[in-house]
């Protein structure tokens, strides 16, 4: 697998070696051993999926401490833009988000840390999406920011109009309203 770096340290974008003949195509998802080598320790506890349409945007979640959650996320079959909002307090990228887009054919999956928001908001007609956390969830820890925050200026390539929300992340609060976030200087691993 090869490891890119982005903007913001700690978010990655892993791109695993894919094997193509007549048949079709094979590649490893995940190696524990690998991913600690070339990405960090971690230890996955729960895999989840979920299958949306087009323009649905799920985020801007977190999970505050002590239940907060490390995702590797990828999409099996679709498109999606998927994106990792820094929400640490006193980091010099808080507030700065990274973007890619995932999809079925491209193969690219997505490490967020804990101490980010995260959201994806679907480019294809439907997309099943799946990730990893190395914490469990725990819906008394839930946080969340506003998809729309101007602040954040996240182009999720979806006219707004065309957004499909539930009820909840509908009514999420700006990132300078939210008042658990978490600490730089904290260690959250």
């Amino acid at each position: 697998m090869e490891v890119i770096r982005t903007a913001i340290d700690g978010v990655v974008i892993i791109e695993p070696r894919v094997f193509r003949d007549s048949r079709g195509y094979f590649f490893e998802s995940f190696n524990l051993k690998e991913f600690e080598q070339k990405v960090r320790p971690v230890n996955f506890v729960q895999d989840n999926e979920s299958c949306s349409s087009y323009g649905v945007l799920r985020g801007l979640h977190f999970q505050k401490p002590p239940f907060a959650q490390s995702k590797l996320v990828r999409v099996v079959q679709g498109r999606v833009l998927d994106v990792a909002v820094d929400i640490r307090r006193g980091s010099p990228t808080f507030g700065q988000h990274v973007a890619v887009e995932l999809s079925g054919e491209n193969h690219r999956q997505f490490f967020i840390p804990r101490g980010f928001a995260h959201g994806f908001c679907v480019l294809s007609t439907a997309a099943l999406f799946q990730y990893k956390c190395d914490n469990f969830y725990a819906p008394q820890s839930e946080g969340a920011v506003a998809w729309n925050d101007p602040e954040l200026g996240i182009d999720w390539k979806v006219s707004p109009q065309d957004v499909i929300l539930s009820e909840r992340d509908a009514r999420h609060p700006l990132l300078k309203d939210v008042s658990e976030l978490f600490d730089y200087h904290d260690n959250l691993y």
